[in-house]
């Protein structure tokens, strides 16, 4: 590695003496060395393990050539999609066409294809007939077994099929691809590697599948939802370590997809020494020219602090990718980082995150989880936090305080997700008072959603009632610090559940907080989350009992994209090109006494003739000053799409400021 990173062409393969690389790894992203990203985290997992690697980044999905570049490779090819479902990198979830691609050169879109790993698959196998081909990352993770695609309205096939791939490596990575490429590199055939935890693979022998429980065959999910939302139950059901059971779907009772019980955690050590790979923590200096990977901007000087994440909300994959129980580096190893990053001539001396899917979380939820497991059938947070929750923030305050006390770091940022219901469990305010003082720069995004508990239940989120609460501590403490911030709040619109009248009751309380949201962001239903399983089905498959297909409740879905318009509208109905849908919704709805002129009011009776007029009595200039006013009504997640941090990762998705 005469530059320090991963071969990405022959040349540079040659010029690391390698004449035929163990593994070829085709990814849908551009290269970006550092430890945000799935790819260098396995590529370099294996280089440490002994096996050289080289990369195909964006191949040209048109032509067979682009992969044979390296020619076979000695143990398999190694397939992602990237950070992201490349459905979702392309696709608005109005399913229009994205501008920008902040995984490739300069931004660029189009350098994917859509259902690329199934694309890149295809491509291989029309000249490698029987090299391994081993698919991992977020596409082929969530797509594992059969699945809703909202981008095609259809139930598909386990991605394993259509692919044409030997086995999935689903979820984190760590422990199952080291185990299959030992496995390889003993001379065991793919086709025989079937017993390594986080991993799918296919059999026409069902007498061999042991100890597992049998879905309903992929013929009934595709033609009964009711079936389908009981074989997602199961699957929702098996997604822990220690307790899953091995599960199976059967393809016109001749072929099965089997999915292993998924790889234990990482311990801490084990993300000490991912974290502590030789990443050069840059993108590759061939993409310079094009003006370099947008995406690392965003993650360059934040720091990963744990994975997995308790919350599990509805509408997030990370229970089916990461799973409910958390991992967290050490402190040496974060304070490690940091100061690599202090290094960097372009640190200004800001660290931008500290987190993960949720960023105060730093252990499991209870001592149980340690051993045995989060529960099947209960939650850590939702109805109400469990009794058995360990709440403490201490851990996560020692390191945030280490952190700001580094010499050259002047201010670190929480901009991770954070449990506001975790938090508020914390009868000690230190960490609140902390975060408030040093870590919030005049804003702090938090996500209640909505405000309807009727759609709160089906996000499984705590009741707005909690959510307010947090906010009357949050202004309080701040009036106590002598500070003027704010609360962003994230709102989702259309989610199953969600009424007209929920949508008009979440308008009025935006109302009555006296600003408008800048961002709203409308359910998008994606693979491996429960709230797409009712998007599709229209049941909640958490209502199912003993097994029993017909005990699960009905869900009132909005589908209708003009309905699902109105409903987006509402939640941004000061701004002037909403007026027309705003009326058509209170109308319909029978709330004309939502329409005139006043403080109570949403829209006056006629359309503003400029385009610049405020549908707002109060104007939305005015809208500062009213929430001076109103401070104790106020009213507030991937995930930026995930590389390993998954910050829900990720990621500003909503903001409009809450003023104290």
């Amino acid at each position: 590695m005469p530059n320090g990173f991963l071969p990405i062409s022959k040349q540079d393969l040659i010029a690391d003496g390698i004449d035929r690389p163990d593994f070829v790894y085709v990814s849908g992203d551009a290269y970006v060395d550092h430890s945000s990203f799935g790819t260098a985290i396995i590529c370099r997992l294996l280089q440490s393990r002994g096996y050289s690697v080289a990369l195909i980044c964006q191949p040209d999905w048109r032509d067979p050539k682009s992969v044979q570049i390296y020619g076979e490779p000695r143990l398999g090819f190694l397939v992602s999609s990237g950070n992201m479902d490349s459905m979702v990198n392309h696709y608005t979830v109005a399913k229009k066409r994205r501008h920008q691609d902040t995984y490739s050169p300069g931004g660029v879109i189009g350098k994917r294809p859509d259902y690329a790993v199934i694309v890149y698959c295809n491509l291989i196998r029309q000249t490698y007939k029987r090299t391994p081909i081993i698919i991992g990352g977020i596409e082929a993770s969530l797509r594992r077994l059969s699945h809703y695609d909202y981008w095609s309205d259809k139930v598909r096939r386990s991605i394993l099929l259509d692919s044409g791939a030997d086995l999935i490596s689903y979820g984190m990575g760590e422990h199952s691809i080291p185990e299959i490429a030992d496995a390889l590199a003993s001379g065991l055939d793919i086709r025989d590697i079937t017993y390594i935890d986080g991993t799918v693979y296919k059999t026409r022998d069902e007498e061999n599948i042991y100890d597992a429980i049998r879905l309903p065959d992929f013929e009934q999910v595709r033609s009964d939802k009711r079936q389908y939302a009981c074989s997602f139950a199961i699957q929702h059901e098996n997604t822990d370590p220690f307790q899953a059971k091995r599960i199976y779907e059967a393809y016109d009772g001749k072929l099965f997809v089997v999915q292993n019980p998924p790889a234990k955690p990482l311990t801490t050590q084990e993300m000490d020494d991912v974290y502590a790979l030789p990443f050069m923590r840059a993108y590759h200096p061939s993409y310079e020219k094009d003006g370099g990977i947008p995406a690392l901007s965003e993650i360059k000087f934040s720091l990963t602090s744990n994975r997995g994440c308790f919350g599990d909300c509805n509408f997030c994959a990370l229970t089916f990718h990461e799973g409910r129980i958390v991992q967290a580096r050490s402190h040496k190893s974060i304070l490690e980082e940091a100061k690599t990053c202090l290094k960097d001539p372009d640190f200004k001396g800001y660290i931008h995150d500290v987190g993960g899917p949720t960023a105060e979380f730093r252990r499991p939820a209870c001592d149980k989880q340690l051993t045995k497991g989060a529960c099947k059938n209960r939650r850590c947070l939702y109805p109400q936090p469990c009794p058995n929750l360990k709440v403490d923030h201490s851990d996560y305050l020692s390191l945030l305080r280490k952190l700001r006390a580094l010499p050259g770091v002047k201010k670190v940022f929480v901009r991770s997700g954070f449990r506001f219901d975790y938090l508020l469990a914390d009868k000690d305010r230190t960490f609140l008072r902390e975060l408030c003082e040093y870590h919030v720069s005049g804003q702090l995004r938090v996500a209640p959603e909505h405000i309807s508990d009727n759609v709160l239940s089906k996000m499984g989120k705590p009741s707005v009632n909690v959510y307010n609460a947090f906010c009357r501590e949050f202004e309080k403490m701040n009036e106590k610090l002598g500070k003027d911030q704010y609360i962003v709040p994230y709102l989702m619109s259309s989610h199953p559940g969600s009424t007209m009248k929920d949508a008009i009751a979440l308008a009025e309380y935006i109302r009555d907080l006296g600003y408008m949201p800048e961002q709203v962001q409308d359910f998008y239903p994606t693979p491996g989350t429960i709230s797409t399983c009712m998007y599709y089905t229209g049941l909640d498959p958490t209502t199912m009992r003993g097994g029993d297909p017909s005990t699960m409740q009905k869900v009132y879905v909005p589908r209708d994209p003009h309905e699902k318009a109105m409903q987006r509208a509402l939640i941004q109905y000061r701004d002037p090109k909403n007026y027309t849908l705003v009326k058509e919704a209170l109308l319909r709805e029978g709330r004309g006494d939502l329409i005139g002129f006043g403080d109570k009011f949403l829209i006056p009776p006629r359309e503003p003739r400029r385009a610049t007029d405020s549908l707002s009595p109060r104007g939305i200039s005015d809208s500062r000053k009213s929430q001076k006013s109103r401070g104790s009504q106020t009213a507030h997640d991937s995930r930026k799409p995930r590389g390993n941090s998954g910050k829900s990762g990720s990621s500003g998705r909503r903001s409009g400021p809450k003023k104290h």
